[in-house]
C-alpha cells in the first residue's frame, strides 16, 4: 500500500466559484487574467488550491484562504471525491 493519500476535489463552475468566495477572499483579476470565466470548470481542493480545466490537463490558478470548505459544499451541494 502507497504512503501517498489520494487528493480530493470539489468541481464547480467559474459562475459557482464567485458564489462560494468572500470579498477578498481571492484577486478576481488574477483568475480573469488566468482565463477563468463563468462557464469555466474548475476543480477546488482541501487546501483551497483552484485548478482551471484546460483541455488536456489542469491548471493552477489561485487559491482560497479562510472557512471555505463549509460554504463549498453547501454552496455546490457536493462533497469532497478522490480524483
Amino acid at each position: 500500500m502507497s504512503a501517498t493519500s489520494v487528493m480530493q476535489f470539489i468541481e464547480l463552475t467559474g459562475k459557482t466559484l464567485l458564489d462560494v468566495v468572500n470579498e477578498g477572499e481571492i484577486d478576481m483579476r488574477q483568475l480573469r487574467d488566468s482565463g477563468v470565466t463563468g462557464d469555466s470548470i474548475l476543480r477546488i481542493n482541501k487546501f483551497g488550491e483552484i485548478e482551471l480545466r484546460q483541455s488536456n490537463e489542469w491548471v493552477m490558478v489561485g487559491g482560497l484562504i479562510g472557512n471555505f470548505d463549509d460554504r463549498l459544499r453547501k454552496i455546490t451541494k457536493l462533497d469532497w471525491l478522490s480524483s
